[in-house]
């Protein structure tokens, strides 16, 4: 998913992540396997197919927004993506000196063909059919499924999950989002099932629903954009479902996959990316966790 951020976004921005954001179908996405991982230790600057050798040269779009980047500097190292790439670069062997980036559309990126740079990272959903015309790594981040309301609703200071319990919740048509009412919720009043999130936040404007429940990125979007006086009350992790996934891009049927996958299951495995996410996604963001 490319999703917006929940500050500064522009009609512009919005508009176009629109065309490339939606809420992940439990159902519909199925399996597009990242490319399995390689030896880290086999994965050495001099050894790797760069675009640049000797160089990692990392993309993403322009603007690059908050809380993914800061301030539209990606080499800054703020922001949970910009950390991730640095992160990433340093598992590889490359300090930061040796990083350069570049700037590429999103739109053009998911397309087939020979990529200038030697990944990408833009909040790219791991999906079927872009994994047709590029490669992904194993993924780095997992959405989190968070709760929207109305400022002044009696739920927007919800601090647990079982604080919803008696609200009327609403939700898209097959999606983990609505798996998570029915098995995390689990809310005495049957929720209200819609064919998009779209439709969903447009009956929560019109107050026919308590409160929706979409996964956290398509969240920023809806209480940026969609969602007049929108909130999000909290988020929290489902338990069941098919996750949306961000994953790093790279060109179909790299050499480089395998190794850009390891060094991302290398900071899974010893806690850098639960470390960065809290850093710069939840406490940067200020949404709350539910239990």
């Amino acid at each position: 998913m490319k999703f917006t951020p929940y500050r500064g976004l522009t009609a512009i921005a919005a508009a176009a992540l629109v065309l490339t954001s939606a809420c992940a179908p439990a159902d519909s996405e199925g399996d597009a396997k990242p490319k399995s991982a390689s030896a880290l230790a086999d994965c050495k600057p001099a050894t790797l197919p760069l675009v640049k050798p000797g160089t990692l040269t990392i993309a993403t779009d322009d603007p690059a927004y908050d809380p993914w980047f800061s301030d539209n500097d990606p080499s800054n190292g703020k922001g949970f993506e910009s950390a991730v790439a640095y992160a990433v670069a340093d598992k590889l062997g490359f300090a930061n000196g040796k990083v350069t980036w570049v700037k590429a559309g999103f739109n053009q990126v998911i397309q087939p063909g020979k990529k200038p740079f030697d990944f990408d990272i833009n909040q790219f959903s791991i999906l079927p059919k872009r994994a047709k015309a590029v490669d992904f790594s194993t993924p780095y981040y997992s959405a989190a499924q968070a709760i929207i309301t109305l400022k002044g609703s009696k739920y927007a200071g919800a601090t647990s999950l079982a604080d919803l319990k008696d609200a009327k919740l609403g939700a898209q048509i097959a999606t983990t989002s609505l798996d998570a009412i029915s098995n995390q919720i689990k809310p005495t009043a049957k929720p209200l099932v819609y064919d998009d999130t779209s439709k969903a936040a447009q009956a929560l404007q019109n107050k026919q629903v308590d409160a929706i429940v979409a996964d956290l990125p398509t969240a920023y979007y809806l209480t940026s954009a969609e969602i007049d006086g929108g909130t999000i009350v909290g988020q929290f992790q489902p338990t069941k479902g098919k996750q949306d996934t961000f994953g790093l891009l790279l060109s179909k049927g790299s050499k480089l996959t395998p190794c850009v996958s390891a060094a991302v299951d290398a900071l899974g495995k010893d806690g850098t990316l639960d470390r960065l996410e809290k850093k710069w996604l939840n406490q940067a963001t200020d949404v709350p966790e539910l239990k």
